[in-house]
């Protein structure tokens, strides 16, 4: 099939090559894989000798891998040619690591990005979506769950070069007419996600579980956080990019929270496997709760949450499972 999804939207129906920087990571992946059944072309950037998780997407012929560096202004101005529009899912920081080291987020983020808008309005790209951060740019809540319109004001460098991000796709779309979107994103999971990760809390949970491994908690269980599959984080993102209201800024999340406990309680049900809890004493820099309002999300994308979290710990689970009989059997 040659040409973007007909939905009926107008604009963005005719993004007939997406440019997905980080394509080969855990959210990329699934956006990719998103993009491609519905019709579009996809230029995936990623590392040299970076390891796609979906490595049935070389297969498919309208996708296209372009190994590159983000922090090399030629190799980001070269994957742009010909694209119509650009997904940004890069980032060499976390939420924890961000505070070791503000410098380098700063130079290897938020410059790097500086660098992608001008070459993004010099090649003509119509659009681009970026995958901010819900978790960190609205630092501690005065309110639950949190609209868009709350104040931001985070308490790691991470955050805060999310924001600074989120205010120059403004400034370039009122200095230069470019079309954006940025998506605050919860705390997604799912299949695909490493387990053995810094971040990531159901996908460590859920690995520890099945291993019959302790799994240490900060606190006494009760933070509560916002979880959102990532099949409908995929989904949020697509439907960003095809989206001609005028909204730019978008909380994607499952509008509802569960504590620590609640999430270990649930990968018990499902696996059917006691957890072994350790817990420590809490840390000052963990927000007691952090949920999500996706009213916008769901008034102008026409988007809500399909998988609640019962069920995407089963799916997680399973493909865990699978994966590793997979691996024994090799």
């Amino acid at each position: 099939m040659d040409g973007g999804v007909q939905t009926g939207v107008t604009g963005m129906t005719q993004a007939r090559r997406c440019l997905v920087l980080g394509g080969g990571g855990f959210i990329g992946s699934h956006l990719v894989e998103r993009l491609l059944k519905g019709g579009y072309r996809v230029r995936c950037f990623d590392r040299s000798r970076a390891r796609l998780l979906v490595k049935s997407h070389l297969l498919d012929p309208h996708f296209e891998l372009f190994e590159g560096d983000f922090a090399l202004e030629e190799d980001v101005a070269a994957a742009l040619e010909g694209c119509d529009a650009c997904f940004h899912l890069v980032s060499t920081t976390s939420p924890k690591t961000s505070n070791d080291d503000p410098v380098f987020d700063v130079e290897t983020n938020a410059l790097g990005t500086l660098r992608l808008l001008t070459h993004v309005v010099k090649s003509g790209v119509k659009k681009i979506v970026f995958v901010s951060s819900g978790g960190t740019v609205y630092g501690i809540p005065n309110q639950v769950p949190i609209p868009e319109t709350h104040s931001t004001d985070p308490v790691c460098s991470y955050g805060i070069t999310k924001l600074a991000i989120e205010k120059y796709l403004e400034l370039f779309r009122q200095l230069h007419g470019l079309n954006y979107a940025a998506l605050r994103v919860a705390n997604p999971y799912g299949i695909l996600q490493r387990v053995h990760a810094a971040q990531g809390a159901v996908a460590v949970f859920l690995g520890k579980a099945l291993n019959g491994e302790t799994i240490e908690i900060w606190g006494d269980g009760t933070v509560v956080r916002d979880y959102v599959y990532i099949s409908d984080v995929a989904d949020a993102l697509v439907l960003a990019l095809e989206n001609e209201t005028g909204e730019r800024i978008f909380n994607i999340g499952s509008g509802r929270g569960h504590s620590v406990n609640e999430v270990l309680d649930l990968i018990e049900k499902v696996t059917q496997r006691r957890v072994l809890r350790r817990y420590l004493p809490s840390r000052s820099c963990d927000v007691s709760k952090s949920v999500l309002s996706i009213e916008r999300a769901v008034k102008f994308l026409g988007w809500s949450p399909q998988i609640e979290l019962e069920r995407g710990i089963q799916l997680f689970s399973d493909w865990l499972q699978d994966e590793r009989r997979s691996a024994q059997g090799r």
